[in-house]
């Protein structure tokens, strides 16, 4: 008898029946029930370490994407892609973008100065030294003071440089973590000296520790105004601006960019309809991209390790057709005191459920347990989605009743006078 004909008291009780002799069963042959769940144990705690890695870097990239990027500012320069462009996209816009300068930066402060805070960003790598000691390789940032609000730069000692020491152009630093640790052990660096190309900054800050994003240390580095900036290397021919609506001006972070793009296309005498001559870039941009990237990770990579989850099914079915075999006598028994064809399909059914069960709750604590013993081993940002959880005992589900299907039909359909003549 098919499930679907049976009475609902009927298939209640047949299915409590069932699950008890499922799992007296299982209890039985714990060894043999044990190695057949491995399997599935295994293919669950692939996919659940798999999507707490994937997980875990998205979460990883969106921190350090805010922490380089600020929460609520963006970006624009003749060049300015969240993607990675081919070449000929890079010399078309090399062609056709403006570069963004100072002139820029005063026609913008000018008009929507009020409104929006804006800073230029330089970035040039050299050594910082303070007598014998140096800080190799450190990351000199021109910027202006508005920096500190729109990036929200902590700094944990000292303070920010302030707008009269930009127009002053004075030689003023807020150093990160890896730099006070290289050239002040041990010692404030505050009102202490270093030396940028030869030249003696005073250290008024150092900024709070950001650590590393895809292997670069964030906190190499060395904030100084972008006048500063100038006379060290140079006005140059362009560089990245900032900016970031002030938050008594009621604009949203659309709403300033767009203000932004207005003057800029004026600027550069930009005709309605044709494209920005600059490039512009904002947080949802950039995690747009990393989702897009995380996304086609995932669309490979998850699949993958679910095949592992299919080996387990083959082995249920080995296992379950193993079962039935033994269990042939007991199930010309069964049947010779009236029990029907859906009574024995249900209860290999759910012998084979509960066994892909089992090892899917079995998986998703291993697979939980690693995920967070290899986050703090190696200090990885692990993040367990309980999409990932749902899918792999979502999967594990089907793999038992795909591979219990099979076996059940095979033992339902066992004519009784033959079984009960089975040797047992």
């Amino acid at each position: 008898m098919a499930f679907d004909r049976l009475e609902p008291a009927r298939f209640q009780t047949q299915f409590q029946n069932a699950l008890w002799l499922g799992l007296d069963s299982l209890r039985t042959h714990k060894l043999r029930s044990f190695l057949t769940l491995l399997g599935v144990m295994i293919g669950v705690a692939s996919v659940i370490l798999v999507g707490a890695a994937i997980d875990g870097l998205g979460v990883y990239a969106e921190e350090s994407t805010a922490k380089a990027f600020g929460s609520n500012s963006f970006l624009v320069a003749q060049i300015a892609s969240s993607g990675t462009l081919s070449r000929s996209q890079y010399i078309d816009k090399v062609r056709r973008n403006k570069p963004i300068g100072n002139d820029e930066m005063r026609l913008l402060r000018s008009v929507s100065g009020e409104r929006i805070w804006y800073s230029p960003y330089r970035q040039h790598t050299s050594d910082i030294k303070r007598e014998n000691q140096t800080s190799e390789s450190a990351s000199v940032l021109g910027v202006a003071a508005a920096m500190a609000d729109i990036r929200d730069i902590g700094v944990v000692d000292g303070r920010f440089f302030t707008e009269q020491e930009e127009k002053s152009r004075a030689f003023v630093a807020v150093i990160g973590d890896t730099v006070r640790t290289a050239l002040f052990p041990g010692v404030s660096p505050l009102g202490r000296t270093v030396r940028i190309e030869g030249l003696d900054f005073t250290v008024i800050g150092v900024q709070e520790r950001l650590g590393s994003t895809f292997g670069r240390d964030q906190d190499n580095s060395a904030y100084i105004p972008n006048t500063a900036f100038d006379r060290l290397y140079g006005p140059g021919r362009g560089y990245a601006l900032f900016g970031r609506p002030r938050p008594t001006s009621g604009l949203t972070l659309e709403a300033a960019l767009d203000e932004t793009r207005v003057a800029l296309r004026s600027r550069f005498h930009t005709r309605p309809g044709e494209a920005d001559r600059f490039d512009t870039l904002t947080p949802d941009a950039i995690r747009g991209f990393i989702d897009q990237i995380l996304g086609m990770i995932a669309a490979v990579v998850v699949p993958v390790t679910c095949i592992s989850l299919v080996v387990g099914g083959i082995v249920i079915m080995n296992i379950m057709l193993v079962s039935v075999t033994e269990r042939t006598r007991e199930i010309g028994v069964r049947k010779s005191l009236g029990a029907r064809h859906g009574d024995v399909m249900l209860q290999v059914l759910i012998e084979a459920v509960a066994l892909a069960g089992l090892g899917g709750a079995a998986g998703v604590a291993v697979g939980a347990a690693a995920a967070t013993l290899l986050g703090r081993v190696l200090d990885l940002t692990i993040h367990i989605g309980a999409g990932y959880v749902a899918l792999s005992l979502t999967v594990s589900g089907v793999v038992g009743i795909v591979s219990g299907w099979y076996p059940a039909r095979r033992a339902a359909k066992h004519d009784p006078v033959v079984a009960l003549r089975a040797e047992t």
